[in-house]
């Protein structure tokens, strides 16, 4: 049974990881799908390969979602997935500090503006574009980080915990708004995508390197993304209409009680 058929859904930052699962498995259940990513040649490929519609979307510019809104004005489904750590440049570098004592405003901000303000802006978005019928689900990809402090990472912890928060508000609001469009989030813990690449590396001991990023994960082991689009499908369909502004973990067990491992 396709479980999304014939309902508009856009999913943001979707040319890979768990962006992509999502897009995949929405196509799979019949929906249409944007794929959006701020990488056109990325999010073309992927696209095409799933079966999806693709536009270009810098979540952080509220120009790009105004383009959006006007080639796309009706709308299902909004995925906020799109999001940075600001550790990226460890790819080619150093990673900046991202403590608290000594990150750097303009660091901090530019995790706050693709994380935070464009959550911000897609749900605006959305909450136009559901409007006219009166129903929708907007999903938002938080993180297990929104949960607890990451004192290495303070402004993408400060940022996806800001994001469980503006979840709610929405789902409010929409509520008191008398609509049924319903607001909800997810919080990964350790999946298993592109961004783990650099810690894990393709030598000798990546099982060791697995083994000991997961040692206090209760199940031992890295979700994988396609476990998370199995829950987004959830929240997409029309199983799960009596669910706004919950917080849905898939982290292995690791938010259920204290660090000891099971026996």
């Amino acid at each position: 049974m396709a479980r999304l058929k014939n309902k508009i859904a856009l999913v943001t930052g979707a040319a890979s990881g768990i962006g992509a699962a999502i897009a995949e498995a929405f196509v799979d259940e019949g929906a249409h799908v944007i794929l959006t990513n701020i990488d056109a040649d990325a999010g073309e490929t992927v696209a095409a390969k799933i079966g999806a519609e693709f536009a270009r979307l810098d979540v952080a510019c509220e120009a790009d979602w105004d383009g959006v809104a006007a080639r796309f004005p009706v709308l299902d489904i909004l995925v906020n997935n799109a999001g940075i750590t600001g550790l990226e440049s460890s790819l080619e570098g150093p990673p900046p500090a991202h403590d608290p004592e000594n990150a750097l405003l303009a660091n901090w901000r530019a995790v706050h503006a693709v994380n935070t303000d464009g959550t911000f802006l897609g749900c605006r978005y959305a909450i136009r574009a559901m409007r006219p019928r009166g129903a929708g689900s907007i999903i938002n990809i938080s993180s297990r980080s929104g949960l607890v402090g990451i004192p290495l990472a303070a402004a993408y912890a400060a940022s996806k915990a800001a994001i469980r928060n503006h979840t709610k508000s929405v789902a409010l609001y929409c509520a008191e708004q008398g609509l049924a469009i319903r607001c909800n989030s997810i919080h990964p813990g350790a999946i298993m995508t592109l961004m783990w690449q650099p810690m894990l590396g393709n030598g000798p001991d990546r099982a060791e390197r697995e083994a000991a990023i997961v040692a206090d994960t209760p199940m031992r082991r890295f979700g994988e993304a396609g476990e998370v689009a199995a829950v987004a499908v959830l929240l997409a369909s029309d199983e799960a209409t009596y669910m706004t502004g919950a917080e849905l973990s898939i982290d292995g067990g690791i938010l259920a009680g204290s660090s000891g491992r099971p026996g």
